[in-house]
């Protein structure tokens, strides 16, 4: 049972990265990499399970987080051009 659940996952994975691709925009494309990202999660913790070794579960939380904080860095940087997140208008009426 898990390995069709193990072979689903990577069907999926496949479909995602078409998607990140082919995918029209931008934000798309950033869509489907967080995606692909979630569906590494589940891989990692369908391993961890087959295995049998709980330390898996701990590398899949990490990088389920570093996935979320690299997601929102590269909307914020695609959205802003910088990561400070302070429009060029307000910096120079401050100066």
């Amino acid at each position: 049972m898990f390995s069709a659940a193990m072979a689903a996952l990577l069907v999926c994975m496949v479909m995602t990265m078409i998607r990140a691709v082919k995918g029209p925009t931008v934000f798309d494309r950033i869509l489907a990499l967080n995606s692909f990202g979630t569906k590494t999660v589940l891989v990692i913790a369908v391993v961890n399970f087959l295995a049998g070794r709980p330390e898996f579960l701990d590398l899949a939380i990490v990088y389920a987080l570093m996935n979320f904080i690299v997601t929102i860095a590269v909307l914020k940087f695609t959205h802003f051009g910088h990561l400070a997140g302070i429009p060029d208008q307000e910096k120079d009426g401050e100066s």
